[in-house]
């Protein structure tokens, strides 16, 4: 049981922590301390957790979610996911300590604390994935809050261009991860990551094996900004420096790395992987190098640089081999060390100088000598100096380089690409601190250099004190941690390696040297041209992946859009729905082509009366449609009756709730559309335009499709009723529902036990069209007559359109003047009958959404019977918490099932026994239902508040023309 805490603890605490971040007043040192609080309790889980994963185990707690789809919330944490957590909580700490001297106290800090703690937790449900779909719900989830995080200075160009790039890139990465994961799933039979990595064999002998190699790739390249997807990292440096500290070392790029060591078990080994991977990783390797040795943007050097970095150890990843994999982890954990430091120390020099820009810059060795000299040993673990982290896991890479794997050209030419851009990291490293802290002082700073408070600067001295005792003594501080991690990849092929810091004169070494000699001839050589010429390198300047992609994002957001909306698209409502109805008779007929199970075996005798009733219902939904082109309010009236027959059949076939559900959706629903009448255009002049030989040919095309489709589903519905049923399902919740359910109402039982995740989703998609319907609405305006034609003539044609039609409000208001007290007094018995509803609905007809949509005829009631404003002064309405707190009831009723280790919605009922009235039955889905009811009640009513108000902004335009 402690163990399952500690593994819960350490993926929920973040995002509670980002909760209640965002709620604080605005105060560094409040937000600053309780993010720092939630990054130790996360560092010492993690650090408890290490016997349990020390020798190759595995902490593990499984939360049943879907069981029957496969899918369980699995937490899982070994070697390798414990080594990244304690970079993601250790680096965090530090990051949100840094923050709080950073940010300026103008600044929203409670926003930028929160989103930072979300995103520490996305990073989290990451690394303790246990199931691929979880995998991938997380992954999406660092790019959406990376977008958030990117964008903080919302106001400047920069930061919105780089938010949307980096969410555009990430984000498509993610979709490809996703359908990798679908397929992974249908070859395998399972999402659990441990069975997944157990079948290497069965997904690299599979035919979709390269489709689905691509696939995964693309997420893990666009993640960790591999070419051709690097350019959006640099221009995430619009970010507030402790966001670009925290993604270029612990959290967003590192998914990347993190998701090609995990999969390789799995997907590794093969000819692809190795060409694919390795290539990608050292032609990123290379490039960014390049770049990053002519910016001249200080965070821009570094952002280039990490591309390059990520390059090398994506390229360690592809070699494939278990000392590859071992350096490649080894790098993974020096990179984000020294790069936290250098960033931290960049965001310094800003800070107190006023400027990024190396060309400015100069001197600080004197103003800032502490800065300087963290500054300084970062670089050179950056570099690759011996006795540096870097310096160790450089060397292995060259030593892996230099091995021979299969001949091709990639092959040879590893040692040669792995020196070049060891040449030029030594190079933009000696920029770095030569531009920064050396030469003539720089004398137009914005502000004037000094020393930070020691506790900004107290991050970036202990990540550096980490390198140097990394660099220095490796068997003790990094080698047992190393060890685990590579265990749980490799299992029992780890390999001897050694960390030493001397092995004797080797190829490594004299690769080193000459790195570092040619480095600092090669900046020698171009340190004028450098500091002079414009910022990007000059031969490759056209090809930067942001220009690319700005213009494909031209292309194809603008140029290819507009002819795609041009050949296919309309704003006409009527033509986008003849296309929707279109290919769902195309889809209906196709599927259901030669169906044998829904043959009739014969006719069926009807009773007469209910044949009246259908024909009844027939005439009306036929006149209704005849009707609408001559007076809308007679045909929504005729709608309305053949709703009404719908509900009479439902209570002749002995279905009494969806009777009861389908009459007040019919009420609520004709309200509402009376509402909107007044904004549809005016009736005479679609008559007119309604004339003439193509308009008749549309109404007969019409026509046509709808005597299709109205046949295809009076055969379908004609079928079913006339072939045996299939009592295997329908006997089961009869038999089951009071059983397992607690209730004798089927129908309900269904709705918010057995079929329950359906209920919440479509709760969650009602409340997401009533957020839109508002948002909508809020911006709508009717359109504005044609300036061509004369004032009075206008003013007189919105006087007759006023009169032909005005809106449910001004019409039902001249007939309820009198009653409208009797009204006000139907409130609290229409909400008593809605809390009966309620009650009553899992042993009779009723329910959460009955019971909802009830409360909102209430509302609805007050709206017609009286003025808006008199209303809203009277009623405290508020829908949007209404839909917030509903999803909020329903989703923690779910949750709570997990609690006692149930699937999500496994619904519990009893007797309780209350005091003067005896055992009452009683059951958790009722609790779920009072989500539902809360939301229906804020969705239905926030589209009506909507509404009410636009016709409220016309009575007041109207006033204001008259009194002017």
């Amino acid at each position: 049981m402690i163990l399952q805490n500690f593994l819960t603890l350490l993926l929920v605490l973040p995002f509670v922590g980002s909760i209640a971040a965002a709620l604080l007043p605005t105060s560094r040192n409040a937000e600053a301390l309780l993010a720092g609080s939630v990054a130790v309790a996360g560092l010492l889980v993690t650090i408890a957790l290490y016997p349990v994963v020390a020798n190759g185990g595995i902490a593990r707690y499984d939360i049943a979610w879907l069981p029957s789809f496969g899918l369980r919330l699995t937490i899982r944490v070994d070697g390798l996911a414990w080594l990244f957590l304690i970079l993601l909580n250790g680096i965090g700490l530090l990051v949100f300590l840094y923050a709080r001297y950073y940010l300026s106290p103008k600044e929203p800090a409670a926003r930028l604390f929160a989103w930072l703690l979300a995103f520490m937790g996305a990073m989290g449900g990451i690394l303790l994935s246990g199931n691929l779909v979880m995998l991938v719900v997380f992954w999406e989830m660092t790019s959406v809050f990376s977008f958030m995080l990117i964008g903080y200075w919302h106001r400047r160009p920069a930061a919105r261009d780089g938010a949307r790039m980096a969410l555009v890139v990430t984000a498509f990465g993610g979709l490809s991860l996703l359908a990798a994961v679908l397929l992974i799933g249908a070859i395998v039979g399972s999402y659990d990551l441990d069975q997944v990595l157990a079948s290497g064999d069965v997904l690299r002998a599979h035919p979709l094996y390269v489709p689905i190699l691509i696939l995964v790739l693309l997420g893990a390249f666009t993640k960790s900004a591999q070419v051709p997807f690097h350019f959006w990292l640099p221009n995430a440096m619009a970010a507030p420096t402790p966001v670009s500290s925290f993604l270029h070392s612990a959290t967003l790029v590192k998914a990347g790395v993190f998701l090609l060591i995990r999969v390789s078990p799995a997907l590794g080994g093969t000819q692809e992987w190795f060409t694919i991977v390795s290539a990608a990783g050292l032609l990123t390797l290379l490039l960014g190098a390049f770049f990053a040795l002519f910016q001249h943007d200080l965070k821009g050097l570094l952002a280039y640089s990490t591309v390059s970095h990520l390059g090398l150890i994506t390229a360690l990843i592809g070699m494939d081999t278990p000392l590859a994999i071992v350096a490649a982890i080894f790098h993974t954990v020096n990179h984000a060390i020294f790069k936290a430091s250098l960033f931290m120390a960049a965001g310094i020099v800003d800070h107190e100088a006023g400027t990024r820009d190396m060309r400015r810059l100069g001197g600080l060795w004197r103003a800032m000598p502490e800065t300087a000299t963290l500054a300084i040993v970062a670089s050179a673990a950056m570099a690759g100096v011996p006795l540096l982290n870097g310096f160790i896991s450089k060397e292995m890479f060259f030593a892996q380089a230099a091995e021979t794997y299969d001949s091709s050209l990639l092959d040879r030419s590893m040692t040669w690409v792995a020196l070049i851009a060891a040449i030029l990291s030594v190079a933009y490293s000696i920029r770095f601190v030569h531009s920064v802290f050396f030469g003539a002082p720089a004398t137009d700073l914005p502000k004037e250099p000094h020393e930070p408070p020691f506790l900004m600067r107290l991050p970036v001295g202990v990540l550096v004190v980490t390198c140097l005792l990394v660099g220095i003594l490796p068997g003790v501080t990094i080698a047992p941690a190393l060890h685990t991690a590579a265990l749980s990849v490799l299992g029992p092929d780890v390999p001897y390696y050694s960390l030493a810091i001397w092995h004797g004169f080797n190829l490594p070494l004299a690769m080193s040297i000459a790195a570092l000699i040619g480095g600092l001839i090669l900046y020698r050589l171009l340190a004028t041209r450098i500091t002079t010429a414009p910022e990007g390198p000059p031969i490759l300047r056209e090809l930067e992946g942001q220009r690319i992609f700005e213009r494909l994002l031209v292309n194809v957001s603008w140029i290819w859009a507009r002819r795609a909306f041009k050949l296919l698209g309309t704003e006409r409502l009527q033509t986008q729905l003849r296309i929707l109805v279109l290919v769902a008779l195309g889809a209906a007929a196709w599927m259901l082509w030669g169906a044998e199970h829904l043959k009739p075996i014969g006719p069926r005798n009807f009773d007469p009366l209910f044949t009246v009733v259908w024909a009844v219902g027939a005439a009306c939904a036929i006149t209704a449609a005849w009707q609408a082109k001559y007076h809308r309010f007679a045909a929504l009236l005729l709608v309305g009756g053949a709703g009404l027959m719908t509900c009479v059949s439902f209570v002749w076939l002995s279905a009494p709730d969806l009777a009861v559900t389908q009459l007040l959706v019919e009420i609520v629903t004709t309200v509402l559309l009376l509402l909107g009448l007044r904004w549809l255009p005016k009736r005479r002049e679609e008559i007119a335009a309604d004339r003439g030989l193509l308009a008749r040919a549309r109404r007969g095309r019409d026509l046509v499709i709808a005597s299709a489709c109205g046949l295809g589903i009076a055969g379908i519905a004609y079928a079913v009723m006339t072939t045996p049923p299939n009592r295997g399902t329908a006997d089961w919740f009869l038999q089951h529902a009071y059983v397992e359910g607690g209730g004798t109402n089927v129908v309900n039982v269904i709705l918010v036990d057995f079929r329950g995740f359906d209920t919440f989703g479509e709760i969650t998609v009602l409340g997401i069209v009533a957020l839109t319907i508002f948002a909508l609405l809020r911006r709508f305006r009717p359109a504005q007559e044609s300036s061509d034609r004369p004032e009075q003539q206008l003013r007189q044609d919105a006087s007759d359109t006023e009169r032909e039609d005005r809106n449910v409000g001004d019409t039902l208001r001249d007939y309820l003047a009198v009653p409208s007290v009797i009204i006000r007094w139907m409130f609290p018995a229409i909400i008593t009958l809605s809390i009966y509803l309620f009650l009553r609905g899992h042993d009779l007809p009723g329910g959460g959404f009955a019971a909802g949509i009830t409360l909102a005829i209430a509302f609805l009631l007050q709206y017609l019977g009286s003025n808006v404003r008199e209303v809203e002064d009277r009623l405290r309405i508020l829908p949007l918490r209404w839909i917030g707190l509903g999803l909020i009831v329903a989703a923690l009723t779910g949750i709570g099932s997990w609690l006692f280790g149930y699937p999500f919605l496994t619904s519990y009922a009893q007797y309780v026994e209350f005091p003067w009235i005896g055992k009452v039955p009683f059951a958790s889905a009722l609790l779920f239902d009072i989500g539902v009811y809360l939301l229906v009640v804020g969705a239905t009513v926030l589209i009506l508040v909507a509404i009410a108000h636009q016709s409220l902004r016309a009575q007041r335009a109207a006033e204001s023309e008259e009194e002017g």
